[in-house]
């Protein structure tokens, strides 16, 4: 593998914007200014980590191999300070792509362990513990006065 070139932290601060963002991942530096109206999740997405260090946030996600392969077609250096480990699952991708490929769609799988009947149930206990309660004061003060 070629030579990278080395930023720092500060100068990929720098390019944080629609028309220029760079982030970090893994200590490879990213430039994702073409890459931000493909993204599946979305430009916004990209331009909140824009010029900063993403990795928490990309590993958090859980990104498809596919995703992962394409940290190397997008990287031009690496971070100041980090050494990159050779990884055999990552293959290079082909920044010339054939005009016959298909276009690639990712999902994000959320593991949302909350029943669907939760939301009903977060809003109407709350309205039945208020209807209780109003209406023991009610009973409770109309008998004292009689």
């Amino acid at each position: 593998m070629a030579e990278h070139t080395v930023y720092t932290l500060s100068e990929v601060a720098q390019h944080k914007s629609k028309k220029d963002c760079w982030l970090v991942i893994d200590g490879r530096v990213l430039n994702l200014t073409k890459f931000l109206e493909e993204h599946p999740g979305g430009e916004g997405v990209l331009l909140e980590s824009a010029g900063k260090d993403a990795t928490k946030e990309f590993k958090d996600i859980g990104h498809s191999k596919a995703a992962q392969n394409l940290l190397l077609k997008y990287q031009v250096g690496v971070l100041q300070g980090y050494t990159l480990k050779k990884d055999a699952d990552i293959q290079v991708a082909s920044t010339d792509e054939p005009k016959n490929m298909k276009e690639m769609s990712a999902f994000v799988i959320k593991d949302d362990s909350m029943p669907k009947y939760a939301g009903l149930v977060e809003f109407f206990v709350p309205l039945l513990v208020a209807g209780s309660y109003l209406s023991y004061r009610y009973l409770t003060t109309g008998s004292s006065m009689v």
